[in-house]
């Protein structure tokens, strides 16, 4: 499990996007870009190689230093001093990635930020938006479903057999994670309601193919999310999965893009196999935020969602991450025909691609926020 969150991040909200203070200069501001990778990729990595070079050019037109900082635990301890000369930093790395996680980074991330580094997406502010649990604590905002929290393996043992007997498939999620990692299909096969019911089982990791074992068997396989996450969420499947998964790109309360996709995860795979062209999920199509056919999530998620989020999590405005993406379905259509949404994720903790728009959106929002750092020392999220 991560560490609790620092509770002096949250608990204020800010209503508005008051200009930030002018009073450094941008030719004096540096900022890291991070992100996960060995020996030679940090001795390697420069501002115009990488996945990343767009937002480092972006801060350079704004006048400021920006360099990469590849990180390791083999190397914390390296990267920790080169964070601490500098006045921010922007974090690019998965919660899960090859059996690494991010305990020991997010510990050092909130020692440097303790010391007046402006961090991006702060550790505690990840732990509040971007886990599976935001899910269910924002249930009965606009973009909720009937979502249920399990938080021990008793509990899920418990109620989980009846909620699928009666609700239909469902949709299991660990509480972190990335890349479809413990997120299943679970649909009944037998028609019984316990946990001896037969069900049918397919995880959202790419090449992955349906199984039928026990409901018991699934739910015990489904334990060790508690030791490392601490809850599993259930919401019920989206039967218009395969219209796509539409990507809300948010720089900080204003949508700066949008990524549609015709995924492929939690669908069947065809006759041809998992690792056949058409089992492959579509491109996804990048759209500016002023795409008209996303003009009513933009108003929801700008006027309604957001707003309303920040709210119930005690998040201010500028603790809000300056990337951060929303993942939706489409619900059910309305009796007039309209789309509804669903959300079936929040990305925090490492959010690329992004829309062509997204890199000028991110250096300014970056810019401003350490100014407003450098003005308030005691405020360290983003």
């Amino acid at each position: 499990m991560d560490e609790a969150p620092d509770s002096s991040l949250t608990g204020v909200h800010v209503a508005g996007g008051a200009a930030a203070p002018q009073a450094a200069d941008a030719k004096h501001i540096s900022i890291a870009l991070l992100w996960r990778g060995d020996r030679e990729a940090r001795d390697t990595a420069t501002a115009g190689s990488g996945r990343l070079q767009r937002v480092f050019g972006e801060l350079a037109a704004l006048g400021v230093h920006a360099e990469p900082a590849v990180y390791s635990d083999d190397f914390m301890e390296e990267v920790r001093a080169q964070l601490s000369k500098l006045d921010g930093v922007l974090v690019w790395v998965d919660p899960i990635s090859q059996g690494q996680n991010r305990r020991l980074l997010d510990r050092m991330l909130r020692e440097v930020a303790s010391r007046g580094v402006f961090v991006s997406a702060h550790p505690d502010v990840i732990r509040l938006m971007g886990v599976k649990e935001v899910l269910y604590r924002t249930k009965n905002l606009g973009w909720g479903t009937d979502t249920r929290l399990y938080q021990s393996a008793a509990a899920f043992r418990e109620e989980f057999p009846q909620t699928l007997g009666q609700a239909g498939p469902r949709v299991i999620k660990r509480n972190r994670g990335n890349g479809g990692q413990g997120i299943w299909k679970v649909e009944l096969v037998s028609g019984a309601k316990h946990e001896l019911a037969m069900v049918r089982v397919l995880h959202a990791r790419r090449g992955s193919l349906p199984e039928r074992m026990l409901l018991t068997d699934f739910m015990r396989r489904c334990e060790d999310y508690f030791a490392t996450d601490g809850c599993i969420i259930d919401q019920p499947f989206q039967a218009r999965l395969p219209e796509g998964m539409i990507r809300c790109y948010m720089g900080a309360d204003k949508v700066i893009g949008f990524g549609h996709q015709l995924i492929k995860a939690l669908i069947p795979p065809p006759p041809e196999g998992p690792d056949s062209e058409a089992a492959q999920p579509g491109p996804r199509i990048m759209h500016p935020a002023s795409a008209p056919e996303f003009q009513s999530l933009r108003t929801r998620m700008e006027e309604e969602w957001t707003p309303q989020m920040m709210r119930l999590l005690g998040i201010d405005l500028r603790s809000l991450p300056v990337i951060w993406d929303a993942d939706f379905l489409y619900g059910p259509r309305t009796a007039s025909g309209e789309d509804t949404y669903v959300l079936c994720e929040i990305n925090v903790s490492s959010v690329y691609p992004f829309p062509g728009q997204a890199p000028a959106a991110i250096a300014r929002l970056a810019l401003d926020r350490v100014r407003a750092a450098k003005n308030e020392p005691n405020h360290t999220g983003g």
